[in-house]
């Protein structure tokens, strides 16, 4: 099969597969961000961050809500990049030093969905930054997202009340209930089909079949993957 039918076979199939899945998958997402029950997981985030899911925010507070998740966030990421270096699993040698420039440049990217890389990850991050760092926010990114377009909807529904729901609920239901379920099915298909998944900080090397030699970095690749291309981010565990 030529390059041209392949990618014609993948669309038809991408296209069928959304007709399929778009009205039950649609339903479900509704009844997510519409539901009054919280599950006992999100009840203990909501009770750890102090947020109170049956309060509505106007959208001056849901706005200021996700601008301070989004601040906080790109703290977080920009101070965990710096020290990775000094945390577990961290490169002895990475390939491009991680300059505070560089680190705020990714921090600022990653929290908002950017899609810029300036960096090879598997030469630069440790697989610590790469899991509570990028990964994460590879997730809560996407969900913050979803919020902001769920709660744009609400606004013209409810232009009455003024009221767009709760951006705390939308982001915790939205990673949780629709984002790591599917992550995690389409890590394990990754993996099935040959995906990296370990932790092995170090590059291994392999003899091919043609007696060659072959470096193969290590780390959790199947995870993050799944979750960057759900989540349409742009920067990966490699480069």
């Amino acid at each position: 099969m030529s390059s041209t039918s392949a990618g014609i076979a993948f669309l038809v199939t991408l296209v069928v597969a959304l007709a399929v899945v778009h009205v039950p998958f649609g339903d479900y997402m509704f009844r997510v961000y519409t539901s009054e029950r919280n599950t006992a997981v999100e009840r203990l985030i909501y009770r750890f961050i102090g947020a109170d899911p049956k309060a509505d925010q106007s959208a001056a507070s849901y706005a200021r809500s996700v601008l301070a998740f989004s601040a906080v966030s790109v703290m977080c990421l920009f101070a965990l990049l710096l020290v990775q270096g000094r945390l577990p699993l961290h490169l002895d040698e990475p390939g491009t030093p991680m300059t505070a420039a560089l680190a705020w440049n990714t921090a600022v990217s990653f929290v908002t969905n950017t899609n810029w890389q300036a960096y090879s990850g598997e030469s630069t991050m440790g697989l610590l930054a790469q899991m509570a760092g990028l990964a994460v926010q590879n997730f809560v990114s996407a969900a913050v997202g979803m919020a902001v377009a769920v709660a744009v909807m609400r606004g013209f529904a409810r232009c009455r009340t003024g009221e767009l729901g709760n951006f705390w609920v939308d982001l915790v239901r939205g990673t949780l209930r629709i984002l790591l379920p599917i992550s995690v099915v389409a890590a394990v298909v990754l993996i099935a089909g040959g995906a990296v998944q370990n932790f092995h900080v170090h590059d291994q090397v392999v003899d091919t079949l043609a007696g060659a030699r072959q470096i193969i970095p290590g780390g959790p690749v199947a995870s993050q993957e799944a979750i960057k291309d759900l989540g349409t981010n742009g920067g990966g565990f490699f480069n």
